[in-house]
This record gives C-alpha cells, sequence and structure tokens, in this order.
C-alpha cells in the first residue's frame, strides 16, 4: 500500500468536470484507491460523486491511499491529477 498527498491547485476546487476527468482515468484501475481530507472518511475517487462529496477547495490537502498493481506509479499519477490546474473553456 501507499500513502501519499496531494494540495489542490484548481482555483474552483474539484468540481464535476475535474472529478469526471478523474473519475475517468482512474476506472480501469485493477486495485483499491481512497481519498480523504485529513479527520474524514475516505471515498473511492472513481466514483465523481464521491469524490464531489469531499468538497475539495483550493489549498486543500488530502491523504491518497493506493493498494494493488503498480501502486506507486498509480498514486503519483492520481497526485498529477488533483494538483492540475484545470481550465475549461466558457
Amino acid at each position: 500500500m501507499v500513502t501519499v498527498s496531494a494540495t489542490i491547485h484548481n482555483a474552483f476546487g474539484i468540481h464535476v468536470r475535474p472529478a469526471a476527468l478523474i473519475a475517468r482515468e482512474l476506472r480501469e484501475y485493477p486495485g483499491t484507491i481512497a481519498v480523504a481530507c485529513p479527520g474524514g472518511e475516505p471515498v473511492d475517487p472513481k466514483n465523481i460523486l464521491g469524490l464531489i462529496s469531499l468538497g475539495l477547495t483550493c489549498g486543500q490537502t488530502v491523504e491518497i491511499r493506493v493498494d494493488g498493481a503498480d501502486a506507486e506509479a498509480m498514486a503519483a499519477r492520481l497526485v498529477e491529477l488533483l494538483q492540475a490546474r484545470y481550465d475549461f473553456p466558457r
């Protein structure tokens, strides 16, 4: 099992659009992934609603736990996804 942390950098936090992109990228991973706010209950980031339910805002830090094949690579990729600055056209 790998445990890492990530800080949200997106100005509007992790709302529906970034949550959908993140969940889509993680969907095929056969292992277990959990994301939690400090002191909070972990959610499965493969589930869009679970990820949105965390209410992640800019500057917030989360803990990521990955268990399974290539756990280190998946944890690093999830850190990249959560720390990305998403720019969606209006």
